[in-house]
């Protein structure tokens, strides 16, 4: 079944617990289920049939907040085989790739499922996503973990492979290509033959090594237009009265996001126009 989005909680339901320091403890509901902690215990019946949003008190007088998982909660607090992409760069992936319901979409590097789940989210029901990872119990997590949130089967709109994107790959015309692996300029022509025109290439890399690296093979390629790069940074505020400030912590850098947009096939892109050493006028 996955989750269920809304409505009194059930059994079988995900519920994410929050006590007053913020810390978050997530539970499945049973019918005879207790969660116990250095708080007092809280019998899974004093949740059953309560609304989402409801506060329960443990044997121990301690208050905690009960929510359903949103899909950023439920990927940060996923079982890992590899590392996740953060909410931050999932959601700027969807939004700035242009991840659209219906859309056919390419990923390539499935590590522990996080992003995929964000794919599935917005390519809807009517969409579908091929995910390729080339080492099995990474495929073998991520499986289970977007099959937890979305329930099984899930044969209608994705598939998962275990292996290399370039030896294969058998889609085309699909409408966007995600990276993110190592080395995702070895993957730049196999997701141009795979990619329609006008669709969206994005990769995902950790250092500016590699970010380097897969800016100049999409630009040398011929099929891309001119490569955008960019990180986003996420910083929380305090707000209390009049006391408003930046938060002491942040999450900073995770990784670099690049994107192009494949061209027509035997269109070549104009040549880059730059400006001339020593002047601020534009060309």
């Amino acid at each position: 079944m996955g989750f269920r989005r809304h409505g009194p909680f059930q059994a079988g339901d995900q519920v994410q617990l929050t006590d007053p320091k913020n810390k978050r403890h997530t539970i499945t509901l049973k019918e005879d289920g207790v969660f116990h902690t250095h708080k007092g215990a809280i019998p899974h019946s004093d949740l059953i049939g309560q609304p989402e949003g409801s506060v329960v008190r443990s044997s121990g007088g301690t208050q905690y907040l009960a929510f359903r998982h949103l899909l950023q909660d439920y990927t940060l607090a996923m079982p890992r085989g590899a590392a996740v992409i953060y909410p931050k760069d999932a959601s700027m992936i969807v939004g700035m790739a242009d991840i659209f319901p219906g859309a056919r979409v390419v990923e390539a590097g499935v590590g522990s499922g996080a992003l995929t789940c964000f794919l599935l989210r917005a390519v809807g029901p009517d969409g579908h996503v091929t995910s390729y990872e080339r080492r099995e119990e990474f495929a073998d997590v991520a499986r289970k973990n977007v099959q937890k949130f979305f329930g099984d089967p899930m044969e209608d709109n994705w598939r998962l492979v275990v292996g290399d994107l370039v030896a294969s790959i058998d889609e085309v015309d699909v409408d966007r290509v995600i990276l993110d692996m190592l080395a995702p300029w070895e993957c730049v022509d196999a997701a141009a033959k795979a990619l329609t025109p006008g669709g969206v290439i994005c990769c995902y890399v950790a250092t500016t090594t590699q970010l380097s690296k897969t800016v100049e093979v999409i630009r040398d390629h011929g099929c891309f237009t001119e490569p955008h790069a960019w990180e986003t940074l996420l910083r929380d505020w305090h707000v209390e009265g009049l006391a408003v400030r930046p938060d002491h912590r942040m999450i900073g850098h995770t990784g670099f996001l690049v994107t192009a947009r494949r061209m027509a096939d035997g269109v070549t892109p104009p040549p880059r126009r730059r400006r001339p050493k020593g002047t601020t006028e534009e060309l």
